[in-house]
Order: structure tokens, then sequence, then C-alpha cells
């Protein structure tokens, strides 16, 4: 295994330091035979982790395989990403799993950890085999129908009370179904005046509230997928503040896009849940630097071309994520690196009890680590993303930060900007 000196390397924003990679983690002693990195101007964090990745094989693999996700996540910084379970078939049985887990680790480019189906076919009326994915060689922990809402109040007690056992997770889709059939985007003064049938806030309002009070009487693990509106991180503020044992996420492109945006009627914003309003966002990133919402998470949902260049109403929603996302986070947060670092790999591993990601880059921890050049600016050109998919809204746009390096214990992923392999 190659020996690296990541020279004059600043991490998570201090003094530039010298940085010893050997033998897959961060080590101390004399560089002899290391392999030199020029890292002057770079700031190293621990690799990013992202619970809410769109994977799409087995089924879809015109729009996405673990490889080429893989290799964007690499690109974008990530050393672990969560695949969800909508793929087809559907990742609610062992075998299926451990298929999505055995590709990551052919690809060998991030850790691909599978989320298995709550329910099975994600049809919301029987529980999937949660036990047999749990004790599989996957050792699935986080379970999610994410696309669809378990709006079943009896089999979401049901689920969490089963995963509790094995201090597992349920990731829910908060949306009644009920109050979004035939939605197209955020209900409001946007929505009437385009005279598109309106998704309101309080459709995903009341599921969260509803779960964690589940939650909160099972006394289980509870995760919000895509938290959106300002409405939801009340809820979420209140049920922490009495000890409930829930999580959240927001995505890049809910701290930042705005329903505005659909007035173009380009398929390209067309995501679920909806891009909110200003105010919401407003509130989205306070709660985030809060700690009210944990995380940041992708939901990269690479599409076909066929499923996103159309009518808008036709459209899949869905953006793909994993290479604008730390510098998304960056045009919002700005180089607040250890906050950064806690949202986008810390938390995210803790929740998803990942060892060896998500650590602090002291001697002996392992080398899952990403390099950054924060004075970069790149303009995204979708012809340029490594994912198979181009549904990105940033195309054009430009954003800050540039992805030089990551390594996954101790081997480069990306060298110079570039895929490895």
């Amino acid at each position: 295994m190659t020996s690296y000196l990541l020279r004059g390397v600043s991490v998570l924003g201090a003094e530039p330091t010298d940085l010893l990679i050997r033998d897959g983690v961060i080590a101390s002693g004399p560089a002899t035979g290391a392999d030199i990195i020029d890292a002057a101007g770079l700031v190293a964090l621990p690799g990013l982790v992202d619970l809410h990745t769109h994977l799409r094989e087995p089924g879809r693999e015109d729009a996405e395989t673990v490889e080429t996700g893989s290799r964007a996540a690499a690109l974008g910084g990530y050393t672990a990403v969560f695949a969800m379970a909508n793929t087809s078939p559907v990742a609610d049985t062992a075998g299926v799993v451990e298929q999505v887990w055995r590709l990551g680790r052919e690809a060998g480019l991030v850790d691909v950890q599978p989320i298995g189906a709550v329910t099975v076919g994600l049809a919301g009326k029987q529980l999937a085999e949660l036990g047999a994915m749990a004790t599989s060689a996957a050792g699935v922990r986080i379970f999610s129908d994410d696309g669809h809402c378990v709006a079943d109040p009896r089999l979401m007690r049901r689920a969490l009370e089963y995963v509790k056992a094995f201090d597992g997770i349920i990731a829910q889709h908060a949306e009644e179904p009920r109050l979004t059939e035939g939605a197209q985007m955020h209900e409001g003064e946007v929505s009437t005046r385009l005279g598109l049938t309106g998704w309101p806030a309080v459709a995903e309002e009341a599921i969260i509230a509803r779960d964690v009070l589940l939650a909160e009487h099972v006394g289980s693990r509870l995760h919000i997928c895509h938290v959106s509106t300002a409405g939801s991180v009340e809820v979420l503020r209140q049920a922490k503040a009495r000890g409930v044992r829930v999580t959240a996420e927001v995505t890049p492109h809910h701290l930042l896009l705005t329903d505005e945006l659909a007035a173009s009627y380009d398929p390209v914003y067309k995501v679920n849940p909806p891009l909110r309003t200003a105010k919401d966002v407003h509130a989205l990133r306070e709660a985030l630097v809060e700690g009210v919402i944990d995380i940041v998470a992708t939901d990269h949902a690479p599409h076909a071309v066929e499923d996103k260049e159309c009518e808008w109403a036709y459209a899949r929603p869905g953006m793909v994520g994993l290479e604008t996302a730390l510098p998304v986070v960056l045009s919002v947060l700005g180089e607040r690196w250890d906050l950064i670092a806690e949202r986008m790999s810390r938390t995210p591993a803790r929740i998803a009890g990942l060892t060896g990601h998500g650590t602090d880059l002291a001697v002996g921890d392992p080398a899952n680590l990403t390099l950054v050049d924060p004075s970069a600016r790149r303009v995204v050109d979708p012809s340029e993303l490594a994912s198979r998919s181009r549904n990105t809204p940033y195309a054009g746009t430009t954003l800050p930060g540039r992805i030089v390096a990551t390594f996954l214990r101790g081997e480069p992923t990306v060298l110079d900007g570039k895929a490895v392999k």
C-alpha cells in the first residue's frame, strides 16, 4: 500500500501541517518513501457521508449504476453513501440488499451501504424482511420506503417497534398522500399563478408530527428525510426538546433553491418534496446551523433523459447532487469547516453507526478524507458529471470549492480532481 504525505494541508481550516497516510490510517513518524502531494491552500475534511442516495441498480441502470454513482460520490468528496431501496426489484429482501452491497465493494470507490425497504415492494401494506436484512452480510440498519410515505400509522408503529430490537432506524419520507394527490409543486402563491396543483407544507408537517409521537411512544429511532418546510423545523425542535429519538436531514437544493424556479417550467426543478419558499429556505438554513436539522443529505436522484426532458406534468421528480453538494453547502454556510464536517460527515456516520468514517483525522484514524480547494470556482457543466444522468439544477452556475482528492482507507479514489479508476 502506497504511503502519502499531504504537505502543508489545513485540517478543518487550522494552520497548515503535514498529514501522513500510511497503511490506510493517519500516521506519525518519518515520511520515508511516501508520495508527496502538495496540499498548500487545501483543506482536509473527513470523508463525506451521504445517508440518502439513489443508485438505481438493480433495474434502472440506464439512469445510474452502483459504479457510476460511486464515482460521482468520490468526485464529490464522499467516502460512504447509503443507497435507497426504490430499485427494481425493490431492496426489500436480504438477497437484494446483499447484491447492492457487493456491487459497491466491487466498485471500490466508496463504501456503499444499502437501505432496506420498510414494506414489501414499497406498497405500504406489509412489513418487509427487516430482520433478515439486518442480519445479512450487508448489515442493514436503516430502512425507508423513500419515494413513498409509510402512511399507515399502525404499520409505522410496528416498524418502529421491530427495529428497536437491534437499534435500527426508520427513515420516513414525510408526505400524507391524500393531501398531495396530483401535486406538481409547492402549494402557494407561485403555484396559484402558474395554475399547477400544489403540494401543501402541511402534508409533510402532519406526518412528521404523527411519527415523532409514535417514536416517542415506542422509544425507537426515527429519521426524517429531506425536510423542506419551516413548519417541519418547529415540529422537530419541539420533539428534540422532549428528548424524542429523532434526527433529520436537509438536501443542498432545499437550502438554496425556491419555488420561483418552477415558473420556468423546466422539469429539472421538479423534485419531491418540492422546492419551497424563501421563508422556508431561511428556516432550513438556521435549523441546520442550530442542529435542529442534523445533517445534509443529497437525495441524489438520477433520471434517464426521457424521464426529465419532457412536459413538467410527466417528468419524474429528482435532481442529481453528489458532485455539487459540498460546493452548494459552502455557498450557503461559508468556510465553516468544522460545522460542515459535523453536518456532512461526523453526524451522518454517527447516526448510521458507521465505524471508520466521520473521524477527526487524528493519528490512528482510518484515512477516509477529502481535500478541498476553497479558492477554486467551478461552473457546473452537466456533460462533465460522472453520474450517468444529467438532471442537475445547477447547470451553468458558478459554485465555490473544488474537490481535489478523496482517499478511502488510505487509497486515492480521486486525485487532482479526477477519478483514479
